[in-house]
């Protein structure tokens, strides 16, 4: 392999105004410095695009640090150690690690994770295997538990999540699922690639009014992905005692004004509703018993998952972009070798 003395990062501007704008990314060649006691050159193969990293856009408080203007985005990849300061992590080895949105990352040994990439493909550990697998584990697990013969609901269910969340709480005795996605192509996905049993384009479609063709007795678990009209119809649907995890609000991180709450709130007291955020950081002690289960049900085929890939890093920018306006079927990914 030839000596590799330069790579390309994607860097941050200027902090996005509502929707992310190509002039707000740079992407930056930089030279590769020699490697210290202990780290790791990597290069990248795939990296991760995911919605939360436009909350890190912003310089707020946040459960997260902001990205750095003028410096190299973060996020989730993996990739093969070209070479190696760290006596456990040999030259050749596949590994998952959080210093992506670049071709090659100088890591710490100690901050990679080798990943067996001889059942499942290497790219599992940035979707159904990796934080976004296990957001759906905790979620109907421990956040809002699906039990037998539940009516299950998510909201975002082509993406990332969701497209996991529904065939899990399949797995856990849910009587029915449906999801919502937009388009066709995602609607058709749901039912036929992901074992959904109903589902709402919801750019065709009103929210409300199909949940309540779809779900006419009630839902007893919201895996909420989307937020605001979708959080909204959700509550108007839950029966007694329902339980609802709230993931995400992808269709409020553009917003410029604070946005409105659900306007049915009070629902949840009269309801005696559970709503529940989480954090994946908070779950992260479910990683090995979620792995020691969704592995073979990847391998064997039994669990699906889908992945939207963008060539280069080069188009990072796009797929950032895209991500949050739901441009993605399954997992956003960047192939940067």
């Amino acid at each position: 392999m030839p000596l590799i003395t330069r790579t390309r990062q994607l860097h941050l501007l200027n902090r996005p105004t509502g929707e992310p704008q190509e002039s707000d990314f740079a992407l930056a060649t930089v030279p590769i410095p020699d490697l210290a006691h202990g780290e790791v050159l990597v290069r990248n193969t795939h990296v991760s695009v995911d919605p939360y990293m436009r909350g890190r856009m912003n310089d707020a408080p946040s459960y997260i640090a902001p990205f750095e203007l003028n410096a190299p985005l973060e996020g989730s990849a993996v990739g093969e150690v070209i070479k190696s300061r760290h006596d456990s992590v040999p030259v050749g080895a596949v590994v998952s690690h959080f210093a992506g949105l670049r071709e090659h990352s100088v890591i710490s040994g100690d901050e990679v994770t080798p990943i067996d990439v001889g059942v499942v493909p290497e790219t599992a550990y940035l979707g159904p295997l990796g934080t976004t697998g296990l957001t759906a584990y905790a979620a109907v697990t421990r956040i809002a538990p699906v039990r037998k013969g539940d009516v299950v609901f998510v909201s975002g269910a082509a993406g990332a999540v969701g497209s996991i969340a529904g065939q899990l709480a399949r797995r856990l005795g849910a009587s029915r699922v449906i999801g919502s996605a937009g388009g066709a192509a995602k609607v058709r996905a749901l039912r036929e690639d992901f074992g959904y049993d109903d589902a709402i384009d919801y750019r065709t479609e009103g929210i409300s009014e199909r949940l309540a063709e779809l779900a006419p007795d009630g839902v007893d678990v919201f895996i909420d992905n989307v937020g605001g009209d979708q959080l909204e119809a959700g509550i108007d649907r839950m029966r007694q005692h329902g339980r609802i995890a709230m993931v995400g609000a992808v269709s409020q991180y553009n917003l410029i004004e604070r946005p409105t709450g659900p306007r049915n709130l009070y629902q949840a007291a009269t309801k005696e509703l559970t709503l529940r955020g989480m954090l994946v950081t908070s779950h992260f002690d479910l990683m090995p018993e979620y792995l020691g289960t969704a592995i073979p049900w990847l391998a064997d085929g039994s669990l699906r998952s889908r992945e939207t890939v963008v060539e280069g890093i080069e188009s990072a920018t796009a797929a950032l972009v895209g991500v949050l306006n739901g441009a993605n079927l399954g997992k956003m990914l960047v192939r940067t070798a």
